[in-house]
């Protein structure tokens, strides 16, 4: 379940795969905004992303440390020229090991929970946005956009084959924008696939 970034003009570090210790750090609203924001808009000092997500600063700097010290952000030395510290993400996403979905630890379970429920209320803010503000970018934007939705009948097997040809097909076109064209866009893509019971 990868979460993939827009690139940045720092380039884009690897993904990291989430462990039970890694996502017990994680799993924070707070923190998974603060890594969001520093991956898709780029180093901030704690003041920036405070002002950014409607925080105090006391709180993004106290979560910010802890998120450095599970290593998923650290210090961007080339912005620090100032007084205050700037942070950058030190990966370019992150991926969930299939494991932590059945691990036994009460505590994991609730990582997981909070870390599915975040991403989904990410989504479904982003999706918000748009619709709130799309009348602002190009009309050939609202024919580009895409709000479809399927019903397949499929086994767990056949599902993650989907998914993982999807996530193929969106890999080549990671890098064919040019981001300082006046045509190009940063596009976000929500893949959301789940059984669901017939009499849903």
């Amino acid at each position: 379940m990868p979460e993939k970034p827009a690139p940045t003009p720092e380039g884009r570090p690897a993904p990291r795969m989430l462990d039970p210790r890694s996502l017990r750090g994680l799993a924070h609203p707070l923190r998974i905004q603060l890594l969001r924001a520093l991956r898709h808009h780029g180093p901030a000092t704690a003041s920036q992303l405070a002002e950014r997500l409607g925080e105090s600063s006391g709180a993004t700097s106290y979560h910010l440390r802890q998120l450095a010290a599970h290593g998923f952000v650290e210090d961007a030395p080339e912005r620090g020229k100032g007084r205050e510290r700037w942070w950058k993400a030190a990966q370019g996403g992150t991926s969930v090991d299939e494991a932590l979905f059945t691990n036994p630890d009460p505590e994991v379970q609730g990582a997981v929970e909070v870390f599915l429920y975040e991403i989904a209320n990410i989504h479904t803010q982003e999706l918000n946005t748009y619709l709130g503000t799309r009348h602002q970018f190009p009309d050939a934007w609202s024919g580009a956009s895409d709000l479809s939705d399927f019903t397949l009948h499929l086994t767990a097997e056949r599902q993650r084959e989907l998914n993982e040809k999807i996530h193929k097909l969106i890999d080549e076109y990671t890098d064919l924008g040019d981001p300082e064209s006046a045509d190009t866009q940063r596009v976000r893509m929500h893949l959301h696939a789940f059984p669901q019971h017939g009499s849903n």
